[in-house]
């Protein structure tokens, strides 16, 4: 451990950590004296998100557990085929389920970054762009694990569901990832 969904958890942490250390920077500075009720509000989401980050990382570990599991069990005769193919489309259902409250996360953070690429110091600006990359692996990476299980998954209809929530997720971050990224080089080159 971890695996790939819970590497993809750390990496939003400490994507997740980075903003809070920009936004840190602000605190209690003259320069940003009018924007301290938005920096504090700031820091609490980065701390939140940081501190899900890292229980999605545990939760990812346990909810696989069962799914390595369901894969030793016999299948020597039907009922035991169909116990194992019950336990399996839980176990999977539930594998999915976690990486995509990470990528929701990572949005999230991604929407946070966002900000401060537009109001925070010049001299933590990379640190923003840092941000903004390690979100967006969390992103990508999490959602492997959404597809890797809702491929296997037997209801079709609900692996749609949960492959159409990855998607969108996807889309929407990645655009706006991409735009923080482009931002930050603008001020950097």
């Amino acid at each position: 451990m971890p695996g790939g969904g819970g590497a993809s958890a750390l990496a939003g942490a400490l994507g997740a950590a980075l903003s809070g250390m920009v936004s840190n920077l602000m605190l209690g500075k003259k320069k940003y004296a009018d924007m301290q009720e938005q920096v504090i509000v700031l820091l609490e989401k980065t701390a939140r998100l940081r501190d899900e980050f890292l229980l999605l990382a545990d939760e990812d570990a346990k909810a696989f557990f069962p799914l390595s599991q369901a894969y030793s069990l016999l299948q020597d005769d039907d009922g035991q085929k169909k116990h194992r193919e019950a336990v399996m489309e839980k176990a999977l259902l539930d594998a999915s389920a976690v990486p995509l409250k990470i990528m929701e996360k990572a949005c999230a953070c991604i929407d946070v970054l966002e900000q401060l690429a537009g109001i925070g110091p010049k001299l933590a600006i990379s640190d923003v762009g840092v941000g903004v990359q390690l979100c967006r692996a969390s992103l990508l990476g999490a959602s492997m694990n959404v597809f890797i299980n809702t491929k296997l998954m037997k209801d079709r209809r609900e692996a749609g569901k949960f492959n159409e929530q990855a998607n969108g997720l996807i889309e929407s971050g990645i655009k706006k990832a991409d735009a923080v990224y482009g931002s930050v080089l603008k001020q950097i080159i």
